[in-house]
This record gives structure tokens, C-alpha cells and sequence, in this order.
């Protein structure tokens, strides 16, 4: 065989191999409103940056008539690339061989990239479209799927793994996405679920469509499953893309910075923003975006939990992650699904070394029976916990409301928190003024000619006498009572001072967290 020959080959079976299930089945992905797996990578990393790994790889098995079905690169195709000129692996399974399925080769192609990756010290990102197990292969498929478990639970913390829900992902396969730290899906064509429409029915006798079950709406409003939701495979990896860049690529890294031209900018629009009436609502997010670098705040979890509000964003050109209460729903309070919610962001934040900054206005925790039987107790402990256990620098602003063990567990002086700032419409008291009047003079309010106007009387006392940011202040609970604009340059000033703090917590295996 001469070298011409030699060449052609290689140029065939490449040829071959980038063709995955054949024209066929590329025409009938692109009908359903999805990307194959190549252009989806495409789109992700930079242009002309992928290299592929594995690319001639095919199946072993022979049964079920497997031996005469045979694809080059099987139903994965996976390598590395870069995003903003950052080195990230990808992993992209391919719908149009054997619906995606994961077989052996197909996970020993994902175990040895996420291997890769933990040598290397950079990002995970995998793109699931797959059918689930390759029933064919048997028992060697369920082992597949626990090698890229163990891989997820200890890449945990190590580096980021991102998980894009780009078709179904149904039984086992949703596993390895929950294992991730971030989880995207595209609406209306993409879907998670550990039993499919058909065995709901079987066994429980519901009729219910794959969006219905599994659909990017209720995992992003629901069920919490899903971090980020899309319009299409395009926003999806874009948001990825855009994502990684408040990211390190690993927890022995710190963010990247982006210098601002504007660290001292005050918005007195924020004098004025909070509400004379303390029960009147406002939008958290009309105190952050004014705050940050450029108005620009990522959210996570947008639909899920809404009375707590987390995310990405920079202040001063550091990568920080927020952490606030939303008086818009809920009055702020916190419930088993916000605790949980942030509680899990904190986590994340801490292990990659991301400054956590927490915007407080919290009049306590959700009561009745609801809450309480479902683990209000647990949930809100497994918040706390994070707190405690962070070691990041830790910034807090105590906007209006600040009540009872809520005031605890958001980040307060007393769980490590390092700057604690108030504004001047900060109350922070055992409980709200008018509750603890309604429960301290309730005999005297019983007796009184016009219990009205002694009611106010006395919440208008008490409010000042116990709910002032300044009796905090005193006790050095509150480090500083600061005018509502100068908040930017007070806390890059404050994240500046603290970027070589450092903190530890006792010797020991790990923790036990409240689940």
C-alpha cells in the first residue's frame, strides 16, 4: 500500500466517522429542531480549536446483530477545545448512532476525557442526547455509567462539570448530569426523567407528555433539576460560553478578572430604593445590577424558588457570586426550596474560590405545616451550613429586613461572615417590630383607650430602641452603617482588602451536611 493509499484511507474513515449514523439520521435530527453532536461542539469552543480523541473507536459486541452494525467513533464523540482561549473538555453525544446510546466504548471514551481533565485542571462539559443504556450490551452498559459516576463525584470541587441537556436523558443517564455542578436544557427538545411517560402510565395510570414530565419548564420552575433554560441549542451553549467566563478552571485557580474602568461609581438611585412602608415590596435585582460591573448579573435557578435570587457577576473586575433575598416574592422569606437553593450555590462558590456577596432582606423562615412536614428544619441547617463552612471571603448588606434565625443563617458576623454592612432602613431584631409588640404589650394593648395609635406608638419605639442597624453596629455585629449608593466602592474596597484572606476549617474527612 503506497502512501497515497495510506492517506486516503485516513481521509475516508474520517471522512466516514463525521458522518455518524449517515445523512439519513442527520436529516432527521435536524427535523426534530436539534444539532448534531459536531455542530453542537462547534458552536460551543472556539472556532478550529476542537481536537477530537477517539475517533476510530467502535463497538465490541456482538450479539443482537451488533456485529454488522458498526459506526466509527460509536455514539460519543469526544476531545478538547477552548473557550475564550481556555482549555475545556466535551464530551457530545451522538443521537444518530444507536439514538446515543451508552454502551462500553462510549463510556470508556467519556472516563478517559474526564480523566484528562482532572490531570489537566480544566472544565467538563458534557452535551447529553442520548437514548439511555444499550440494552444489547447488558450489564456492561449499568458499568459504564457507574465509571462516569465515581468520575463525577470525584471531579467535584476538583473542577467545573457542566452538564446541557440537549435531547432526552432518561433512567440512568440523569444521574450523571445531577452529579454536575450546573445542568442547561433547551425548551420543548429536551427532557430528563428516571421513568418515561410509558412506565408512568403502566404504573401509575397518569398520562403525561415527555415535556410534561421531564421538560426544560419543569425543571427550571419545579423541580429545581435544571439550573439555566434556553430557547435553542445555539442560547444554550452560548450561555455556557458566557458561564465559564466567571469560572476557574479549576479550585486551585482563582476567577479570571476583567478590569473595570469605574470601581468608585455610586447610583443614587439606591438612596431612594427601598420602600417607607417596611412591608411594600422591590426587585432585589434593581439593588444588584446597579451595583456590579456594567449592570450585568448571571443569574442561576431564575424560575426556581424565587424568593431567594443567586448568580454570577463581577464587582470591581472580580468574579463573585451573589447570594440575596427577594422581598418581590414571598416577602423574601426563606422555604425549604430557596434554603436548598442556596445553600447549593454557596457550596459551589466556596469550592472554586468565588467571594460570595449576600444581599439581605429576610423577615424570617416560611411557617406552617406544609413547610414544617416536608423538613423546613433540615433544609434551612443545610443553608446555614454552607454559610458556616465557607471559607471565600464573605461580604453582606443588610438592605431592609434582617429577623429571627434568618438573620443567623444569611451570612451573619456570627457564622464567619467578614464584612457586614447595613443600610440605614436595615431592622434586625428577633423578630418584625410588629410582632414583638403584638406578643411584649399585649396586656397593656388590651387595656389601652386607643390600642391603634398605642400600637404604633410602641412599634415605632421598638423599632428604634431594638431594630436599629446602629444597637447591631454597637455590639460590632454590623462592621459598618453606610449610605445605599457608596455600596459598589465600599464592597470592592472590602474585596480587595480580603484577596489574601485565609481560612481553614478542623482536620477532618468531611462534614456531615443535613440531606
Amino acid at each position: 500500500m503506497n502512501k497515497q493509499t495510506n492517506l486516503q484511507k485516513l481521509h475516508d474513515l474520517k471522512a466516514k466517522s463525521r458522518l455518524g449514523g449517515g445523512e439519513e439520521r442527520i436529516k432527521a435530527q435536524h427535523s426534530k429542531g436539534r444539532l448534531t453532536a459536531r455542530e453542537r461542539i462547534e458552536l460551543l469552543v472556539d472556532k478550529g480549536s476542537f481536537r477530537e480523541m477517539d475517533a476510530f473507536v467502535q463497538h465490541r459486541t456482538h450479539d443482537f446483530g451488533l456485529d454488522k452494525q458498526k459506526f466509527i467513533s460509536d455514539s460519543v464523540i469526544t476531545g478538547w477545545g477552548t473557550i475564550e482561549g481556555r482549555l475545556v473538555y466535551v464530551f457530545s453525544q451522538d443521537f444518530t448512532v444507536f439514538g446515543g446510546s451508552l454502551g462500553e466504548v462510549h463510556a470508556e471514551k467519556i472516563c478517559k476525557i474526564m480523566d484528562m481533565a482532572m490531570k489537566s485542571g480544566a472544565p467538563v462539559i458534557g452535551l447529553n442526547d442520548s437514548g439511555g443504556a444499550r440494552i444489547q450490551e447488558g450489564v456492561v452498559a449499568l458499568a459504564g455509567y457507574a465509571d462516569i459516576f465515581l468520575r463525577n463525584t470525584m471531579a467535584s470541587g476538583v473542577v467545573p462539570q457542566i452538564s446541557a441537556i440537549m435531547g432526552p436523558c432518561a433512567g440512568g443517564a440523569v444521574y450523571s448530569p445531577a452529579l454536575t455542578d450546573f445542568i442547561f436544557m433547551t425548551r420543548n427538545t429536551s427532557y430528563m426523567f428516571v421513568t418515561g411517560p410509558d412506565v408512568v402510565k403502566a404504573v401509575t395510570h397518569e398520562e403525561v407528555t415527555q415535556e410534561e414530565l421531564g421538560g426544560a419548564s419543569v425543571h427550571s420552575e419545579k423541580s429545581g433539576v435544571c439550573h439555566v433554560a434556553a430557547d435553542s441549542e445555539a442560547d444554550t451553549l452560548f450561555l455556557i460560553r458566557k458561564m465559564l467566563g466567571y469560572l476557574p478552571q479549576n479550585n486551585m485557580e482563582d476567577p479570571p478578572f476583567l478590569a473595570t474602568d469605574d470601581p468608585l461609581r455610586m447610583d443614587e438611585s439606591l438612596d431612594s430604593i427601598i420602600p417607607d412602608d417596611a412591608n411594600k415590596p422591590y426587585d432585589i435585582k434593581d439593588v444588584i445590577r446597579p451595583i456590579m460591573d456594567g449592570g450585568q448579573f448571571f443569574e442561576i435557578h431564575e424560575n426556581y424558588a424565587q424568593n431567594i435570587v443567586v448568580g454570577f457577576a463581577r464587582l470591581g473586575g472580580h468574579s463573585v457570586g451573589i447570594v440575596a433575598n427577594q422581598p418581590a416574592v414571598l416577602a423574601g422569606v426563606l422555604d425549604i426550596d430557596a434554603s436548598e437553593k442556596g445553600a447549593r450555590f454557596v457550596r459551589f462558590c466556596d469550592s472554586f474560590n468565588i467571594p460570595i456577596i449576600t444581599f439581605e432582606d429576610v423577615p424570617g423562615f416560611l411557617p406552617g405545616t406544609n413547610q414544617e412536614h416536608h423538613g423546613i428544619i433540615r433544609s434551612g441547617a443545610k443553608l446555614l451550613y454552607a454559610y458556616c463552612e465557607a471559607t471565600v471571603p464573605k461580604l453582606t448588606v443588610v438592605t431592609r429586613k434582617a429577623y429571627g434565625g434568618a438573620y443567623c443563617v444569611m451570612s451573619s458576623k456570627h457564622i464567619r461572615s467578614d464584612i457586614n454592612l447595613a443600610w440605614p432602613t436595615a431592622e434586625i431584631a428577633v423578630m418584625g417590630p410588629d410582632g414583638a409588640v403584638n406578643i411584649i404589650f399585649r396586656k397593656e394593648l388590651e387595656k389601652a383607650k386607643d390600642p391603634v395609635a398605642r400600637k404604633a406608638e410602641l412599634v415605632a419605639d421598638y423599632r428604634e430602641k431594638f431594630a436599629s442597624p446602629y444597637v447591631a453596629a454597637e455590639r460590632g455585629y454590623i462592621d459598618d452603617v453606610i449610605e445605599p449608593k457608596e455600596t459598589r466602592p465600599r464592597l470592592i474596597n472590602a474585596l480587595e482588602m480580603l484577596s489574601n484572606k485565609r481560612d481553614s476549617n478542623p482536620a477532618k474527612k468531611h462534614g456531615n451536611i443535613p440531606l
